[in-house]
């Protein structure tokens, strides 16, 4: 039976796999995004957001835990100096993906994977609607006395 063995094994063996997503991992550490398929993007979140809030605590332990599922010295770096400090107030959610389209040889969906705090364009969008956006809240709405003209300025 298999119970709760639901993730994608991506048409590789175990090692092939792990290998794969590590070295994926390292490459959106260290250029904060990369283009590839919507499935591996899909594998590649589940397997780096829990290193990104691992590197939220900078003690040795967390950085051997990264260290021994990255093999990358520079990735590890990178990840608890920069990434580390511009994420540590986000609850989670460090990576977005954007579907692009589909291959032109073998039609698979293609998306690029990124960093969220790393994205200056969405950033700005984000930050604009904030400043514009005002909320009121249905009692201001209530309390506000509705005036109707009289009859005789609606007859002129």
């Amino acid at each position: 039976m298999r119970h709760n063995k639901k993730f994608n094994h991506l048409g590789r063996k175990t090692a092939h796999r792990n290998s794969m997503l590590a070295n994926m991992a390292c490459s959106l550490i260290q250029h904060k995004r990369i283009a590839t398929t919507t499935a591996k993007a899909k594998a590649l979140r589940k397997f780096v957001e829990p290193l990104i809030t691992k590197s939220k605590e900078d003690s040795t332990n967390s950085r051997r835990v990264v260290f021994a599922e990255l093999q990358n010295k520079e990735a590890v770096t990178e990840l608890f100096r920069e990434i580390s400090q511009k994420v540590a107030n986000r609850p989670g959610g460090y990576t977005r993906i954007l579907r692009t389209g589909f291959r032109q040889g073998d039609a698979a969906e293609m998306c690029i994977i990124e960093l969220v705090d790393y994205n200056e364009n969405m950033l700005k969008e984000t930050s604009a609607k904030k400043a514009t956006r005002t909320r009121r809240s249905k009692k201001a709405v209530e309390a506000a006395p509705v005036v109707e003209a009289p009859a005789t300025e609606a007859a002129e």
